[in-house]
C-alpha cells in the first residue's frame, strides 16, 4: 500500500461512514432462518440410513 493512500484511509476511519447500518436483529434472524432451512434440506435428502 502506498503511503499516499494512508491519509485517505485514516479520514474514512475517523468519519465512520455515513450509511445506515444493517439491523442486527434482522441480520441474525435471516442468518438463523437460512441455517435452519439448510439443515432441513440436508436432513430431508439424507435418506441413506
Amino acid at each position: 500500500m502506498s503511503s499516499a493512500a494512508l491519509p485517505a484511509i485514516a479520514r474514512l476511519a475517523e468519519e465512520g461512514g455515513n450509511h445506515d447500518s444493517l439491523n442486527p436483529l434482522l441480520t441474525g434472524g435471516a442468518a438463523l432462518f437460512i441455517l435452519l432451512l439448510l439443515l432441513f434440506i440436508t436432513t430431508r435428502f439424507n435418506r441413506d440410513r
